[in-house]
């Protein structure tokens, strides 16, 4: 016979597992690319983007190839997890290896200005960001660009777990 101690431990992992792997699911959902991200030189400063706004060093904005100008991103250095929130207001050129090029306030966030480059991960900063580049990509390419819906998760009434059903339970 199994104590109850055992029993409730048994029941609190399960639980705490599923919400991990609800959450972990959420996080990948909100993946939009990995790659390499680049930082705007003291040459830009000043300059109009593609926008229309003037370019600012110390702004936390950044240049993408095809995600909507306004769009608001957050790009995690994978070598350190550090992050930052962005907002694309510029371009970067079609043949540009690179994936993204932040201002230099965003690249300093991330700590990537010592290394110049960065391997990184590109998310939509929420899932109402997520719902509007589906929105903008619906029926159109979107080549290097992972969009795709999120479907949420249906709340089912809390049940109370009957504990006697653990007592059949072999452990």
């Amino acid at each position: 016979m199994v104590d109850s101690a055992v029993k409730i431990r048994f029941l609190l992992i399960f639980l705490f597992g599923f919400w991990a792997a609800v959450a972990e699911a959420q996080v990948d959902s909100l993946l939009i690319q990995e790659g390499t991200a680049s930082f705007y030189g003291r040459k830009f400063h000043g300059r109009k983007t593609a926008s229309g706004e003037i370019f600012h060093l110390d702004s936390l904005t950044a240049a993408h190839k095809r995600l909507p100008l306004g769009t608001v991103v957050r790009v995690i250095n994978q070598k350190n997890d550090l992050a930052v929130v962005v907002r694309i207001n510029d371009r970067l050129p079609t043949y540009s290896k690179r994936q993204i090029d932040l201002s230099r306030a965003a690249a300093t966030r991330i700590e990537m200005i010592q290394d110049g480059l960065a391997k990184v991960r590109i998310e939509a900063v929420d899932l109402d960001e997520l719902e509007k580049l589906v929105e903008y990509y619906a029926g159109k390419e979107h080549p290097g660009l992972r969009i795709r819906p999120y479907y949420k998760a249906i709340i089912v009434p809390e049940r109370k777990l009957d504990i006697r059903i653990l007592a059949f339970m072999k452990f």
